[in-house]
């Protein structure tokens, strides 16, 4: 067979295996021509020629072509040259020296495979890192609000994020910071797809806390109906899947490029909130704390109301905190001393003597229904400007 016909037979070869495979024919290269030479001298392939087939395994990856099918292009290919191979020889005795070329042959295809994989999975890494390096910048950006809308747009599209709908945004916390939160990031963002569908759903982390966005009304990709709570189903996915304690807080859905940054602020404040309150609710949403964000605004106002009500505790024997403690869980429990008792470890005497205690420095009885609101709110107060480890200004 002349040049020519082999070149031809080669390019037919390398037509059908990339129809078998749906992949682009240009991902061959010259591989068939290595096969076939390897196959008839029993040569292997030049260093020059592995590393054209590693470009290639990278212009794989560049192109979104996935490395199974990648492989499967490369063996279909042999197995089609293979069959075909002893027409282009003329006698018996040749063909059965290409026979017993299929040793050479397999090991062409283990180092074309080979670096075809490695080529690709190279490119994958360097794409990865890219992807995370701009997905991060994105999220920043997004959470800050502080660019330009038309640029964030664009810059959110890839990500499957579509800015002239509603989002909401949840963070998820555990009381420790995790060390392994990029990899909970990952597998939670794949369980938020699976349930939800591609698009509005991003998941990233920021200051050791897991930062989840999605849409203002999130439904199930299956079956289309809303999904209830998603900070709820979030806070549920997440204990299953890590075993640890997590606190979940979630932000109200709004509009828009800046929804975003204002759903997110408002969860980032309810885990401030939360903290200095000292709540151990597995979920928290901002509605629930709308009243102590009131509170925060008039700063003046909440100074002197604990001034008022609180500051006889500090001529307390250990100062202010066990007796502010007391208090905080005694209108937690709901005003009964043995359940504020079990919450606090201590007994029910001790509790009542504080009470008392209380009543006697402040002027005010925690168990007077008409003074129960004022104290309460005094406590609340006290916590969400950190006193009296902080000196009240």
């Amino acid at each position: 067979m002349a040049v020519d016909e082999v070149q031809g037979w080669l390019s037919k070869v390398a037509r059908k295996a990339a129809a078998d495979t749906h992949a682009p024919v240009e991902l061959l290269g010259e591989y068939l021509d290595i096969l076939a030479d390897a196959a008839l001298s029993g040569r292997r392939p030049k260093r020059h020629e592995l590393d054209a087939v590693r470009r290639l395994g990278r212009s794989a990856a560049e192109q979104g072509i996935d490395a199974n099918q990648a492989v499967d292009l490369y063996l279909s290919a042999a197995w089609r040259l293979w069959q075909g191979l002893p027409t282009i020889v003329r006698s018996p005795r040749e063909r059965e020296e290409v026979r017993r070329a299929a040793e050479a042959v397999l090991r062409v295809i283990t180092d074309a495979v080979g670096v075809l994989v490695e080529g690709h999975q190279a490119a994958r890494r360097q794409m990865i890192r890219h992807e995370e390096s701009a997905r991060r910048e994105l999220v920043d950006d997004l959470l800050r609000g502080g660019t330009g809308v038309s640029h964030l747009v664009e810059r959110a599209e890839p990500f499957g994020l579509y800015l002239g709908s509603s989002h909401r945004v949840l963070l998820a916390a555990q009381p420790r910071p995790v060390a392994h939160l990029d990899e909970v990031a990952a597998s939670m963002e794949r369980v938020l797809v699976d349930r939800l569908g591609d698009r509005d759903v991003l998941v990233a982390t920021k200051d050791n806390l897991l930062v989840v966005i999605l849409p203002g009304e999130p439904r199930d990709a299956a079956s289309g109906l809303l999904v209830g709570d998603p900070a709820t189903y979030l806070h549920t996915r997440l204990t299953r899947g890590d075993g640890g304690r997590w606190q979940v807080t979630s932000g109200r859905p709004y509009l828009g490029a800046y929804g975003v940054a204002r759903s997110y602020e408002e969860a980032r404040e309810a885990v401030v909130l939360a903290d200095r309150l000292k709540l151990d609710d597995d979920v928290i949403t901002t509605r629930e704390l709308l009243v102590y964000r009131v509170l925060g605004r008039d700063q003046a106002a909440l100074v002197d109301l604990v001034q008022a009500f609180l500051t006889p505790l500090t001529l307390a024997r250990g100062g202010a905190e066990p007796l502010l403690a007391t208090l905080d869980a005694y209108f937690g429990a709901g005003a009964v001393a043995a359940e504020t008792a079990r919450r606090l470890h201590v007994s029910v005497r001790t509790v009542t003597y504080r009470l008392a205690r209380i009543h006697a420095l402040t002027g005010h009885d925690p168990a007077d229904p008409e003074q129960h609101l004022a104290l309460h709110m005094a406590v609340r107060g006290a916590r969400l400007l950190d006193w009296p480890a902080k000196p009240l200004t």
